[in-house]
Order: C-alpha cells, then sequence, then structure tokens
C-alpha cells in the first residue's frame, strides 16, 4: 500500500495514479462535457460512469455546522460548544485581501472559466507529462467547494468520509457535473463565500471567521495581506503547512502564495516583497470547545444544558433527530444561570469543602413558581483527573448524574408531613413516638395489598430519651422518626406516594419511589435538583413548576437565523395552599430552633430541613425562601466515605450533621445569592404549642443535626441506626474506590432516616 509523505507529499505511486487521472479525466471532459451530446464515455474504470447525462445533477447542500454559544441569563457567555469550530459571515465581511490571496492559489482563472476549466485540464496535463510527476492539479475552485460540500455532509462518519474524498473517476466526473449545476444557480461570488465558509484551515477551525480568530484573535474582514496569504495557504494541506507547528514551512508557503498574487496583479511586486519581510503576527487563540471550557464554574449547568437539549422532544421526534440539530450548531441558547447565584454557590462549596476531600458537596438553586435553575454547583469540577469528575452530582442518572442519586434522610420527612395534612390530619396531630419501636404493620398500600413487617424491623430515635408524645411541629423541628412512622402507619403509604408524585420526587435512577414505610425516612437516593424543586413547591404556595435551564434559542443556518421552541415549565398545583403554609411555618421552626438554627438566614423570612443518613455516608439541607429554593448535598459519590472523625474544609468534624455542614453552606450560597433582591414573606399559620406542663421527659442536650454534639459514647455515632433494611439492602451500594472520588453512588437500599 503506497504511503504518504510526511508533509502531505505524495509517494510515486501516488503521483503516478494522480497523473494517470488527470489524463483520463481530460479526455472524459472533452467527450463528455465539452461535447455533451456524444452522451457515453465509455469508462471501464472501477469507479467509473456510464453515462455522463444520467449522473444526478442536484447538489444538496447541508447547512454548514457552526459553533453553538451557551449564554447566561444577561447573556454573558458561559461556553461555546461545536462539532466544527464555524461562524458562516458573508461575503462583505470577508478581507478583500482574503478572497484575492484564496482565488490566486487555488484558482487564478475562477472569474474566467465556467465549472470546469478546460484550458487549465490541458496546461496541467501538459506540464504533468513534461516534468513526469505531478506539479500541477486542474481542479477548480467551484469543484473543490463541491467535494467539501461531500465531506460536510459525511460529518464525523468515517465511512462517509472515505466515501467523500475516494479518487475514483466516477467520482471525479459527479464532482465536474455538480459543478456545472453551481456555477449555473450560485455565480462566482456567491461560490467564492460558500467556499471560504466550507474550507477547512486547521486547528479545528472550519470556515475563514474562525480560521481568523484562531491564527490572529481577529475577524476575517480585518485581515491584512500576508495574513490573507499564509491562510490563503494552509488550505492545501492544514497538516503541513500548520503555522503554530512548523512556522518556517508556513512562512515558505505564504510567501508563495504573495508572489502568486503579484503574478496575477492582485498586489504590486514591492508590495509582496515587503509583505514577504513582515513576521507570521500569530496570535493564537486555543481551541475552547465544550463544556469543560464553561466559565462561572458553570460546566456541569452547562452540560445539563446539553442533555436537556438531547432528550427533550421539542428539540426533535428522536434522540438522533436532535442530536443532529445539536451538532449542527449555529446555536445561541439564553439559559436561566443567574451569574450572582452562580458564583455565591461556588463559593460557598468552595469555603466549606475543599477539591481534595474524602467527601464531595453539591447544591442547585431553583427559582419557586418559574421552576428557573438558578445555579448549580459542586466540589469535584468537570475533567478527567484527580479529584475532578463527569459526573454531575446535582441531577438524574439519565441526564448525566449519579446511578442512583443519594439517600435524602430526613429531608423526605416535610412530603409526609404534606400528604397528612392533605389527608385531613391536623398541623397538631400527635403520636406516642417512644425512642424505639418496630415499624408498624399493616400500613396500607396503593395496590390494596398492605404492607407487612415480617423481618420484625425496629426503628429508634437518636437518643433515648426522646420520647413521646409529640405533635407535629415539635417532632419536625426535633425530626423525631418514631413519629413520622407512626403517621405514615395512620395514613398509609398511597397519600405519600401520590404527593412525592405531585412533587415529581423520583429516585436518582428515574425510578419511581418503592412503596415501603422506610422510604418515609430518606432511605432512597435522591438528586438535589429534585430535592430543591419539590421543595420550591412548598415556597410557591403549593404549586410545583418542572425545572427548566432554556430561555430562548435562536438557531443560524448559514446567514439566516430563526428562533426555536424551547421547553416550558409545566407548573400543577401538588397541594392546596393552606398545607404549603402549614409546612412553611412548620420548617420555619426547623431553622428558628430545630435541627438546622445553624442554616437559618437573620435577614428575611425562611424555612428548610436537615437530613443525615445512615453511617453518616449522606448529609442534607434543603431549605428556601419565598423566592428561592436550594438543596445542599454533601458525602462521598461511592457512599463508601463514614463521615465520622473526619476533616471537610480544613475542620474537623467528630460526627457530621445536616446542620453542621451542609447547613451552612446553604446558609452562605442563599445569602448570596439574594443580596439586593426582595424579601418577601411566608403566609404563615398559627400552631397552638404543645402542652407546657407536660413532662415528656425529652433529651434537650442533643439532635443529631444540632450543633450541640452529645459525649462520645463509645458507639462511634450508630446509636441512631434507624433499621430499615425493608429492601433488604445494606445501604453501602455502588462499586468500589477510583481516585478524587469520581464514582457513582450506589442504590443505596439501607435506612436512610437519621435528622
Amino acid at each position: 500500500m503506497p504511503k504518504k509523505r510526511s508533509g502531505g507529499g505524495l509517494s510515486p505511486t501516488q503521483q503516478a495514479a494522480k497523473f494517470l487521472g488527470v489524463s483520463v479525466l481530460a479526455g472524459a471532459v472533452l467527450a463528455g462535457i465539452a461535447l455533451p451530446a456524444v452522451g457515453a464515455l465509455g469508462l471501464a474504470a472501477k469507479g467509473s460512469v456510464e453515462s455522463f447525462d444520467a449522473l444526478p445533477a442536484n447538489l444538496k447542500t447541508p447547512p454548514l455546522s457552526q459553533r453553538t454559544t451557551i449564554l447566561d441569563a444577561e447573556g454573558g457567555t458561559i461556553a461555546t460548544v461545536y462539532s466544527r469550530d464555524r461562524t458562516v459571515v458573508d461575503l462583505k465581511d470577508i478581507s478583500p485581501y482574503m478572497q484575492k490571496a484564496i482565488v490566486a492559489i487555488e484558482d487564478s482563472r475562477f472569474y474566467e472559466h465556467g465549472a470546469i476549466d478546460l484550458k487549465g485540464v490541458l496546461r496541467a496535463l501538459n506540464k504533468n507529462a513534461r516534468s513526469g510527476e505531478v506539479s500541477e492539479g486542474a481542479s477548480t475552485l467551484t469543484q473543490q467547494y463541491v467535494k467539501n460540500v461531500f465531506v460536510e455532509e459525511a460529518g464525523d462518519d468515517p465511512t462517509k468520509v472515505a466515501q467523500a474524498t475516494q479518487q475514483t473517476i466516477g467520482r471525479k466526473i459527479q464532482e465536474l457535473k455538480l459543478a456545472i449545476q453551481v456555477e449555473e444557480e450560485l455565480g462566482k461570488k456567491k461560490i467564492l463565500e460558500n467556499y471560504l465558509n466550507i474550507t477547512f484551515f486547521g486547528q479545528q477551525a472550519y470556515g475563514v471567521e474562525a480560521a481568523s480568530q484562531r491564527y490572529f484573535s481577529k475577524h476575517a474582514k480585518d485581515l491584512n495581506v500576508q495574513e490573507a496569504a499564509l491562510l490563503a495557504g494552509i488550505v492545501q494541506s492544514p497538516s503541513r503547512y500548520d503555522p503554530v507547528n512548523d512556522e518556517a514551512e508556513a512562512t515558505k508557503r505564504r510567501n508563495v502564495v504573495l508572489n502568486r498574487m503579484a503574478q496575477v496583479g492582485d498586489i504590486s511586486t514591492a508590495e509582496a516583497e515587503k509583505a514577504k519581510k513582515a513576521p507570521l503576527g500569530l496570535k493564537v487563540s486555543k481551541p475552547k470547545n465544550g463544556c469543560i471550557t464553561a466559565v462561572k464554574n458553570a460546566s456541569f449547568f452547562c452540560d445539563y444544558v446539553r442533555e436537556v437539549f438531547l432528550s427533550d422532544k421539542v428539540f426533535g421526534k428522536t434522540r438522533k433527530d436532535r442530536a443532529k440539530v445539536w451538532n449542527q450548531g449555529g446555536l445561541t441558547i439564553r439559559t436561566t444561570l443567574d451569574p450572582q447565584a452562580q458564583a455565591s454557590v461556588q463559593q460557598s462549596l468552595k469555603d466549606h469543602v475543599n477539591q481534595s476531600d474524602s467527601v464531595a458537596a453539591a447544591s442547585t438553586l431553583v427559582e419557586p413558581g418559574t421552576g428557573k435553575v438558578l445555579a448549580m454547583g459542586q466540589t469535584k469540577p468537570y475533567g478527567y483527573g484527580k479529584n475532578e469528575t463527569e459526573i454531575n452530582y446535582s441531577v438524574d442518572h439519565g441526564m448525566g448524574g449519579s446511578n442512583y442519586g443519594f439517600p435524602t434522610g430526613s429531608t423526605f420527612k416535610p412530603f409526609v408531613a404534606a400528604a397528612a395534612l392533605e389527608e385531613g390530619r391536623p398541623a397538631t396531630q400527635e403520636y406516642s413516638s417512644p425512642y424505639e419501636m418496630p415499624y408498624p404493620e399493616p400500613v396500607q398500600t396503593c395496590s390494596g395489598k398492605p404492607w407487612m413487617n415480617t423481618a420484625g424491623e425496629k426503628v429508634p430515635n437518636e437518643s433515648e430519651s426522646e420520647v413521646g408524645p409529640y405533635r407535629l411541629k415539635e417532632a419536625m423541628a426535633l425530626s423525631v422518626n418514631t413519629y413520622f412512622v407512626q403517621m405514615v402507619a395512620d395514613i398509609g403509604l398511597c397519600p405519600v406516594m401520590k404527593m412525592t408524585d405531585a412533587l415529581h420526587v423520583v429516585q436518582g435512577s428515574g425510578e419511581k419511589l418503592p412503596e415501603v414505610p422506610a422510604v418515609s425516612l430518606g432511605s432512597k437516593g435522591v438528586a438535589p435538583l429534585t430535592m430543591a424543586s419539590a421543595y420550591a413547591a412548598f415556597a410557591s404556595r403549593g404549586m410545583y413548576c418542572t425545572p427548566i435551564v432554556i430561555e430562548s434559542i435562536t438557531q443560524k443556518i448559514g446567514n439566516k437565523q430563526k428562533s426555536l421552541d424551547v421547553p416550558k415549565s409545566t407548573c400543577s398545583r401538588a397541594m392546596s395552599e393552606k398545607t404549603a403554609d402549614t409546612v412553611n411555618t412548620l420548617l420555619q421552626g426547623v431553622v428558628d430552633s430545630g435541627t438546622g438554627k445553624e442554616a437559618g438566614l437573620t435577614d428575611r423570612a425562611n424555612a428548610g430541613k436537615t437530613g443525615t443518613t445512615d453511617e453518616r455516608k449522606n448529609a442534607w439541607f434543603v431549605g428556601y425562601t419565598p423566592n428561592l429554593s436550594g438543596a445542599v448535598w454533601v458525602g462521598s459519590a461511592s457512599q463508601q466515605v463514614q463521615m465520622k472523625n473526619i476533616t471537610i474544609g480544613g475542620q474537623y468534624h467528630e460526627l457530621v450533621f445536616g446542620g453542621a455542614v451542609p447547613g451552612p453552606i446553604w446558609k452562605d450560597a442563599m445569602t448570596g445569592a439574594l443580596a439586593g433582591k426582595n424579601s418577601p414573606s411566608f403566609n404563615l399559620v398559627h400552631i397552638p404549642d404543645e402542652d407546657k406542663d407536660k413532662d415528656k421527659g425529652k433529651n434537650k442536650d442533643k439532635d443529631e443535626d444540632s450543633d450541640k454534639e452529645k459525649p462520645d459514647d463509645g458507639n462511634n455515632g450508630d446509636d441512631g441506626f434507624i433499621g430499615g433494611l425493608t429492601d433488604g439492602g445494606t445501604g453501602n451500594g455502588g462499586p468500589g474506590g477510583f481516585p478524587g472520588g469520581n464514582l457513582i453512588q450506589g442504590p443505596g437500599n439501607g435506612p436512610g432516616g437519621r435528622r
């Protein structure tokens, strides 16, 4: 097999083949094109055609793929993504020097001949015959454009690219006929414009505008004569004449172009000599492609935008159709990302958790009543190295997140309370709430078949002195486990499932939550975005809105722009206003005097709930104001790290609680995100306090998510083990560890349910 010489030259075998091709092609041109009445070409070589007239004469020009720009809500650029870095420009926006340079070196008789330059073919044939090698080609600029169209249409499919570039006589003759059609339909100026926009200039730059930006960091309209000559020279062999990697070879080629421009009268000899003495003057801009290059630490948000585009049928019937539009590019996507909120989230995460820590943290902020995702960040940045990851901890697996999400612990309890309130239970509902009890049975389910505690599993509270009876307000503030399993036994599992369905709470895998009592204590994995969106429904007085990240999209095809339809948030009533107002009142108590005191905001109405799962593998705080909802998760993606006797963000923790690590992250993130914003109030309801004279012997010295940790009792923090192994799992889930915490969390079938 003949080999290509380094630098893009041809081997002797290839030279002979090309010489023969030019010879045969010349005969074909004279017989079948110059004299089309002759008709049959009579070519028997493989790849030839039997009849010139039978060839298709309709060149279906695909729209040129271009870069896509993703913007934040204020119009600032987050990232540019592309399959091919290209920006299509009009001929008037391309330097006249560039137009002359490309014509001079590629097809100096461009404006004199038709689609095929018969004089050029004969001249090349004669010169090559005399030299004994292929020293000159005969392809016109129009023919080159046609070939580039085939290559563009092939995209990144290697088989189609090979077909588009095959050097057969049949392919050449087909290109000739299509070139005739192009000349008739477009005219010279449009062909030149299209050629300059489609051609590859090396360094991932397609089209002259991208090339001008890549090599000189300027627009194509501003290229001077030597810069234009350099770019025009690259086209013949982008690898051989790459000025970034071989300045000497690129300079020689540039000077060849300048000489040719002088020969054809585009510039004077003096101008050419002056330009040849000038340095290349490179001011290279490195290719910046993909969400990994996103600014504002918004790589994962950017990636989520891409996943939304590829998954939503508003952009195409099938994922393949949507991928085609995405790869086509030319999109300007304005998103919901709020720069102030994003900066605040990322700064708070950085302040509290180090990238190199054995655990990670993720936070997402959502606007109640609109579903707009305003911020999304995490402490393990987007990347492929140590302490980096491609996994977006904030979203479901199907959108680039972890396999199962993360067990939510007691942040699930407000959903149970909302379901009970919707069922007519009063806000003063009281249950005996012993320190420890078996899961109650039977518990009614949606299927009608009651759940039975066949394994005799038990549920304890955090401390042996946490003994009821309790009413809802205090049980929520102190996160009393036995209270909420009794509540589930009272109302049944079906109202809870209906409530979580209305709030679109699903497992991180995308599957529905299982209908078992342990789910009420947060035993299943859920994504932070899901939790933030669900809690936003409390803030908006019971209206749930699906999360959205795209505000608008315009698409540029060629030089024309059009607007695309985008997904809209769908808002629906998940609960009554009274229920939402009651939950807001309950959760305000959590941050006022309960397990979330460390997270409470001091300058505006706020509410929230802490959560810590079994063995302290996950800690959460999910909270909101009337105009912003946010979720914070801290833990190990692999679910292998127990947050006991651990240093996080440079601070030692004997035991990690939802109120003690995620809580402060939430507080700082929300404070910065809401700075300068209005401060609306909740519609609170009056919930009578419990009888102050009752002596319940409740332990006031410690609850799991408070900032007052109880002394070490020698049990390594396991005194609050919930049991809850209704699914037969251990809660360990997931595979073994990889460097950098880039693991995907396992199913988490363990108990969860701590505060």
